[in-house]
């Protein structure tokens, strides 16, 4: 089993109507029998996650969907299931049986447009038809590339998955950098690790192990202390280090112990850099300052976890907010893949790292909160704002201002 993180996985979206051959297909793109084939209509009833190594692109997971003209109250779930998977998808492969759109072929492309979602428009089933020509026309009018195949016969297979490939997100290419652009080889740096209740035991969380191998990879020295050991770690080095990175709850500590001339930043707020959005959420930090009473804050939560007694979601976070804006505050969390639709009646959303979600996802659902009129921020620059030291911790990250 492959163990690259959710997060870093392209995922693949297999939408269309029911029997249009989507579960056919994924198996003829992987050359495997990996999804459950039949020639009844809505044989998948909830979306379905295969995972696969889908080369060059590497580890993918394809989502084999209902379909989007399923009927009566079950079938109304499951098409809204099937939207939801939009938020994750970095690509929509859209199957069609080589009819003419129906309805809800057409809402659903629709809704794919308005999300900015790069989609492929698969014709398949060649081997009973040719794609109808209104469809093709839709096609060329909305500029979506199209290719006719038949996943019964493995016709065409090869040129889909050409085209696939080159819908493949800029991330997945590009050489992202965590955090060695920030430092010089050699540099000394201190991660401070807390170990409480919520952490894993036996190991680290994701975004530290991530940020340590991103140094390593850059030639680092790397320190790993808890918040306790921080001030033993210091005293006992020869020279301060070139930059101090903590985990946000520990920020208020880490900060007061650091001292001023030494560079300091969070995992959090790295990682929203990594993936494009610190921008936009230091933007949506300034909402904090402007709450009324009876605002509705949003929790949002990318990965569902068993819920500990001081959970930071969920009591931590909202303390935090309304000691430090003196409001009569309601709060909502919403966690995993769970997203309101009724966005407007929060005042902000406050989402965490995301690091089990792809930056296609984190970004598609900064970008529903700002077609909503919703400003949104994440748990780590929340944290650094309630605790006063906004500024220091995102200094490292634009020097020159």
């Amino acid at each position: 089993m492959s163990t690259t993180p959710r997060g870093e996985r392209l995922i693949i979206a297999l939408i269309g109507k029911r029997n249009a051959g989507k579960s056919s297909l994924i198996n003829a793109l992987v050359g495997q029998d990996i999804a459950i084939v039949s020639e009844v209509p809505g044989t998948t009833t909830d979306p379905v996650d295969k995972h696969y190594e889908l080369l060059p692109l590497g580890p993918v997971t394809f989502y084999d969907t209902a379909g989007v003209d399923d009927t009566g109250e079950l079938g109304e779930m499951r098409v809204k299931s099937t939207r939801k998977i939009l938020y994750r998808a970095d690509i929509v492969l859209f199957v069609s049986d080589n009819l003419a759109f129906n309805e809800a072929e057409l809402s659903m492309l629709q809704r794919i447009k308005e999300m900015d979602i790069p989609a492929l428009m698969i014709f398949n089933k060649t081997d009973l038809r040719q794609p109808d020509p209104s469809s093709v026309e839709y096609c060329e009018l909305h500029q979506i590339k199209h290719v006719a195949v038949s996943a019964k016969d493995r016709t065409a297979i090869l040129e889909a998955k050409n085209e696939l490939i080159k819908l493949a997100p800029k991330y997945l290419t590009e050489n992202r950098i965590l955090v060695g652009d920030l430092i010089k080889p050699k540099a000394m740096v201190i991660l401070v690790a807390p170990i409480d209740s919520a952490a894993p035991k036996g190991r680290l969380i994701l975004p530290q192990v991530q940020v340590l191998r991103d140094l390593l990879d850059h030639d680092a020295c790397v320190l790993t202390v808890k918040e306790t050991e921080l001030k033993d770690a210091l005293a006992a080095l020869k020279t301060p280090p070139d930059l101090v990175i903590t985990d946000s709850q520990a920020i208020e500590q880490v900060n007061r112990e650091t001292p001023d001339g030494i560079a300091l930043t969070t995992f959090s707020i790295l990682f929203a850099r990594y993936k494009g959005e610190l921008d936009t959420l230091l933007t949506g930090i300034r909402r904090l300052d402007e709450l009324k009473d009876g605002d509705r804050v949003l929790i949002a939560e990318a990965c569902s976890h068993h819920v500990q007694k001081d959970d930071i979601g969920r009591n931590k976070l909202p303390r935090w907010i309304k000691e430090f804006t003196k409001k009569d505050l309601q709060f909502e969390v919403f966690a995993g893949h769970d997203f309101p639709e009724d966005l407007e009646k929060f005042a902000v959303a406050i989402h965490c790292g995301g690091c089990m979600i792809n930056p296609m996802e984190m970004n598609r659902r900064i970008i529903e909160a700002q077609r909503r009129g919703v400003p949104i921020t994440n748990y780590g620059l929340t944290i650094s704002k309630v605790q006063g030291v906004l500024d220091r911790v995102i200094k490292p990250l634009y020097p020159k201002e």
